[in-house]
């Protein structure tokens, strides 16, 4: 037989039918090396597929080998590049496609693999080998992708050789690439599939609560993304509704360890009571008004909110700005009318406001104090306290506390989150009980006579150091709170439950009873004897069955690591001489963990004190602004001279605590002479700051670079410094700076800067172009940085739990490092100093010891080291005490594939959006 090459070009022929269709009639094989893969990729040769005896096609991935083996970052990607085209038309235009393809590929689910991008590289050259029944074989080579418009419209040549030498060539090209490429992920045969069948609905179609959250979600930024809400996040939403279905309103504190995405999961909860609650209008013709959705959350989280919301969830929500008094969007642009009485008519559904408006006597409090809310959210609701000590405001509640409380007399649902549920005792958490237990939600403690009110009283029986053994006793905190039916998988204690509500003649969603134990027939009065006695994982009767554990809820790094929902990467600390490549220019940098200075800095950092002295002394109840100054300069000189210079310029502070969030600070003339000291001695510094030169050790001298790197910093000023003076030692190389709204930026060598948004930034060192990140903590939150392998602490917050959510930026799925390194940088013989060297040596061996450490170091503590080493033990204890939050939120969480990504009944996300941007009611 005469074997020749036969030339095709789509000007002179249809190639789809003279090469593909032609050849594809009776084939026994057909293996193909094509480009992205696409829901297109059947579309001409689809209908000669199915009786192929074996099909096999290599696509491009996006995704590098490292990543490839971690199968959900290989989901994740190859989801995002699927939904890089608008879903909603794409699956109403090619439903049948969809349909087509999700059968195939679920009867032959090997049949398209993906190959690393490391390891071919972007898949151009197109080649396919088909193998007819009679055993003749012929290879093709072209540019066309196995799509309609690959085979059909653009301009394409295709090569057409029948020779052995030419088709054992391409087949060795196809078996190189499919030995090395993995199998096309389930997930993505399921969004095949969830297309297929999708369907939008209005919100009166949701046929029951438990389908709105996937119906809202299934196709907002982060799924589309390929990113999931985590098991403990979808189950926080399904708490809620249970919660909803017993008592007709939602009280809950989410309380999970640091690191854990409360964010996520309170707005997922809200959106979902938010839609819910425009059902019930809708049934009632819209005849009620819409009633204010707003969380609180201090200053320096509210842009965090915002973006989270919007970025992840697709939620635009609006930002009350507090010195200029009006409502700001995503892009920090003013949607309303200035003035203090705009903040009761927010232009959005949701408003995010800041606790520091709350804590000071302002005319935006005494407004909201006449708010009813339709849904209330506080974050680090821990900061609404009694007040400690012995003085003489000891015991009263705090000005935010007692906001709070009044609020939540006013609202229908009321979610708090912390990672911090007691400060350093536990009758700390009585606080915030006391805030769910208001108006509606007078059964979260019970009747005005159950004991669930007194914290001395229960904390024994809670923590299992005693257990009620007489039946009267075990009936007073039993039958008031008398838990739901459902609050149990425990078939004893339903049962038991079902008989007490029948006997008494209870109704499903009556929670206090009155009647004496005797009351019961001596047949149920055994049967809850028994119950009283059960055990179950050591835990007693009233350590699964209270009040606490029905209305916080709280789970555990540890516990989701060992069920493998949470990554275990190790962390090595630093400053350590005995993990360094070169002791002797360690050792000039820094003395023990600290970082050498000079008198200079000394001298700077004495006026500080003197600032923070003499400003505490003239204003009263000055609080974080006593000690404003020492935090900049601890931070960075650069921070030290930018803050002070404001000050005396009378210019507005950013990135503060909330009570003093971008304000004008006035000033004194002792206070005045300190800052001018303070900025006289920082100019003389002659060398480099001690930290820019560390960061350069570490990056240069220690390699970190090679592993990439985050930097973190709580103040802009030095972020924004520390990215300018790598931009000068790395001209080569492109460094982000990821801030807050309008300050995220990419460098590249001196004096070259280009404004930049987030999200841009993530794809950057996403696809390894950044090896060098600095970002500020406002801007942490939603930042995955599982590709830099290094993070450094340009400062140290006063704030521990901070610390984990910087190192859960690198310490997650995907990192390829077993261990990740991170520095902390302190300068010596400062505050600074004096904390790091108390939280290091807890963290020496067991770095997960943060989740167990107080969200913030109160100022008392710091001034006697040995009050600050009781403090944390002593909060560190009390956290062990406190059990039966694992039994019951821990035991039943999903730890297969999400679910909720198989909804195809959707909600559009116009009308989302559209009933997002609708304002309060007034």
């Amino acid at each position: 037989m005469n074997f020749s090459i036969q030339r095709y070009s789509s000007r002179t022929h249809r190639i789809d039918r003279s090469v593909l269709v032609e050849h594809l009639k009776g084939a026994k094989r057909y293996h193909r090396i094509a480009g992205y893969f696409t829901s297109s990729l059947f579309e001409i040769a689809g209908e000669y597929l199915e009786g192929i005896e074996e099909v096999k096609i290599v696509c491009n991935s996006d995704v590098r080998s490292e990543d490839i083996k971690i199968a959900k970052i290989c989901e994740s990607k190859l989801l995002g590049r699927l939904n890089t085209q608008p879903v909603e038309a794409e699956s109403l235009l090619n439903r049948p496609r969809y349909q087509w393809l999700y059968d195939f590929l679920h009867q032959h689910p090997d049949a398209i693999r993906v190959a690393p991008d490391n390891y071919c590289g972007f898949v151009h050259g197109k080649a396919g080998v088909i193998e007819k029944k009679d055993g003749s074989r012929l290879g093709f080579i072209g540019s066309m992708n196995e799509t309609k418009a690959g085979w059909q419209e653009h301009y394409e040549i295709v090569w057409l050789d029948e020779s052995q030498e030419g088709v054992d060539w391409i087949q060795t090209e196809f078996d190189a690439l499919w030995q090395n490429a993995v199998p096309l992920p389930r997930a993505i045969i399921q969004e095949l599939g969830r297309r297929a069948h999708r369907k939008e609905i209005i919100l009166d179609q949701a046929e029951n609560s438990e389908m709105l959250p996937p119906a809202a979600l299934v196709e907002c930024p982060m799924y589309r993304e390929g990113l999931s809400l985590q098991p403990w996040q979808r189950a926080f939403v399904g708490e809620c509704l249970k919660h909803l279905r017993w008592y007709g309103t939602v009280r809950l504190l989410i309380a999970d360890e640091v690191g854990l995405g409360k964010t996520l999961s309170l707005g997922t909860a809200a959106l979902t009571l938010a839609l819910l609650s425009e059902q019930e209008l809708a049934k009632k013709g819209g005849r009620i008004r819409r009633k204010a959705i707003a969380i609180f959350a201090p200053a320096t989280l509210t842009e965090q909110w915002q973006t989270e919301m919007l970025d992840k969830l697709g939620v635009p929500c609006a930002r009350w700005d507090s010195r200029r008094k009006v409502w700001l969007d995503t892009e920090a642009r003013i949607i309303s009318p200035a003035g203090p009485e705009n903040i009761s008519r927010c232009p959005f559904r949701i408003g995010i406001i800041s606790t520091g408006l709350i804590t000071q006597p302002t005319l935006e409090r005494d407004l909201l104090s006449q708010v009813n809310f339709e849904i209330l959210i506080q974050d680090e609701s821990h900061k609404s306290r009694t007040k400690q000590g012995l003085g003489k405001k000891a015991g009263e509640p705090n000005a935010l506390l007692r906001f709070m409380i009044d609020a939540a007399r006013r609202s229908k649902h009321v979610l708090l989150g912390t990672a911090t549920p007691m400060q350093t005792k536990v009758e700390d958490l009585w606080d915030q009980l006391n805030i769910l237990h208001q108006g509606d939600g007078n059964f979260v403690l019970g009747s005005d006579f159950s004991p669930w009110h007194h914290a001395d009283s229960v904390l024994p029986v809670v923590t299992g150091l005693e257990n009620p053994n007489d039946p009267e006793t075990a009936w007073r905190f039993l039958r008031s709170p008398l838990p739901p039916l459902g609050s149990s998988e425990e078939k004893d204690f339903r049962r038991v439950m079902h008989e007490i509500r029948g006997e008494l003649g209870l109704k499903p969603q009556e929670f206090n009873c009155y009647a004496p134990v005797v009351d019961l027939p001596s047949a149920v009065r055994d049967d809850l004897e028994d119950l009283l006695e059960s055990q179950q994982a050591n835990n007693r009767f009233f350590q699964r069955h209270n009040p606490i554990v029905r209305h916080v809820v709280l789970r555990k790094r540890t516990v989701l690591e060992a069920a493998g929902l949470l990554p275990k990467v190790g962390v090595d600390l630093h400053p350590d001489v005995q993990k360094s490549q070169d002791p002797t220019a360690f050792t000039v940098l820094f003395q023990h963990q600290a970082l050498r200075t000079d008198e200079n800095f000394a001298e700077a950092y004495e006026a500080a004190n003197d600032f923070g002295t003499a400003y505490g002394k003239r204003v009263k109840a000055a609080g974080f602004m006593k000690n404003l100054m020492q935090q900049r300069l601890c931070s960075s000189c650069a921070a030290g001279i930018n803050t002070a210079r404001k000050i005396l310029d009378d210019q507005a502070i950013e990135d503060e605590s909330d009570e003093f969030f971008d304000q004008i600070i006035d000033t004194v003339t002792a206070e005045q002479e300190a800052l001018e000291r303070l900025i006289t001695a920082l100019e003389r510094i002659q060398v480099e700051d001690p930290k820019l030169k560390a960061v350069k050790h570490f990056l240069i001298n220690e390699n970190w670079v090679r592993h990439g790197c985050i930097i973190f910093s709580q103040y802009y000023d030095t972020a924004a410094w520390i990215a300018e003076q790598l931009a000068h030692s790395f001209p080569d190389t492109l460094i982000g700076l990821y801030a807050g709204a309008g300050k995220s930026a990419l460098f590249r060598g001196p004096g070259d800067r280009n404004e930049e948004d987030r999200e841009k930034l993530k794809k950057l060192v996403e696809d390894q172009s950044i090896p060098i990140m600095v970002a500020t903590d406002a801007a942490c939150e939603g930042l995955n940085l599982q590709r830099l392998g290094t993070l450094i602490n340009i400062d140290l917050p006063w704030n521990p739990t901070r610390l984990e959510q910087r190192i859960g930026r690198i310490k997650r799925f995907g990192q390829v490092r077993p261990t990740v390194d991170m520095l902390n940088l302190v300068y010596q013989d400062t505050v600074d100093e004096k904390i790091y060297e108390t939280l290091s040596a807890r963290m020496k061996d067991r770095f997960e010891l943060f989740g167990s450490l107080p969200d913030t170091i109160q100022d008392d503590w710091i001034e006697n080291i040995e009050r600050l080493d009781e403090k944390l033990d002593e909060y560190i204890e009390t956290q062990k005490r406190v059990n039966g939050f694992d039994i019951r939120y821990n035991a039943n969480l999903d730890t297969e594939e999400d679910e909720w990504r198989n909804c195809a009944q959707v909600l559009s996300r116009r009308s989302i959006d559209t009933l997002m941007r609708t304002g309060w009611s007034t």
